[in-house]
């Protein structure tokens, strides 16, 4: 991978990274600022637990971020439906516990949610409540009323379902939650990993590959 000088337009590109569980989506766009020299930043976050398609955009091709912000998203989850958590993932305290839905109620629970659908953000957000992030009010244990967005959930699918825990994939609209998700039918996020953003997938990832510019956009079209 070519590097250039710190905080540099060069290279320039997008890398499409498989980010593991633990780190932040921050740490990797730090890893890749400190590895390629040039400035850095992601279109979309992930959560620390989360793993899977993470992009990233180096040097001058930082400046069409939101062109990439706005993709569509699949993912495949398990989620618990026994309990929720306060942040919808393993990190957070229980909440609530209680007896996981029958096939039959999921199923009703499934499709009630497929289309455009109002969920509440999880409270472990990066959304901003009274000009703060929701996470770190949170973090502080400030409980705040979160507001409901928006989301258009283009496909949601039973893959498994062994009690109480069921395994989703799904296909949501820019700035859908897939803890919300969980959040909606009872339960909460054990395992998250994103295999697609708009036409990119996670079984093209390569950290050591920085894709042009040109490439990258045409992918778009």
């Amino acid at each position: 991978m070519p590097r250039g000088r710190k905080g540099s337009a060069t290279p320039a590109g997008l890398v499409l990274y498989d980010k593991p569980a633990g780190p932040s989506s921050f740490a990797i766009v730090r890893q890749l600022r400190e590895q390629t020299g040039a400035r850095a930043g992601h279109a979309g976050t992930l959560d620390p637990f989360a793993t899977g398609l993470l992009l990233v955009l180096l040097g001058s091709f930082t400046k069409e971020a939101q062109r990439f912000v706005g993709l569509t998203k699949r993912y495949v989850t398990a989620v618990d439906l026994s309990r929720t958590t306060s942040t919808g993932d393993p990190e957070g305290e229980v909440r609530n516990e209680h007896d996981p839905p029958s096939l039959l109620d999921l199923d009703a629970q499934l499709d009630a949610l497929r289309g455009e659908v109002d969920l509440k953000i999880p409270a472990a957000s990066a959304v901003k409540v009274g000009g703060e992030r929701a996470y770190k009010l949170h973090r502080r244990g400030v409980a705040v009323e979160m507001p409901t967005r928006r989301t258009t959930v283009y496909e949601l699918e039973l893959e498994e379902y062994d009690e109480p825990i069921a395994r989703l994939s799904m296909r949501l609209s820019s700035g859908g939650y897939v803890r919300a998700v969980a959040e909606a039918l009872g339960g909460h996020c054990v395992s998250l990993r994103r295999t697609q953003v708009g036409p990119f997938e996670v079984a093209d990832a390569d950290p050591e590959r920085i894709v042009e510019p040109a490439e990258a956009l045409a992918a778009l079209l």
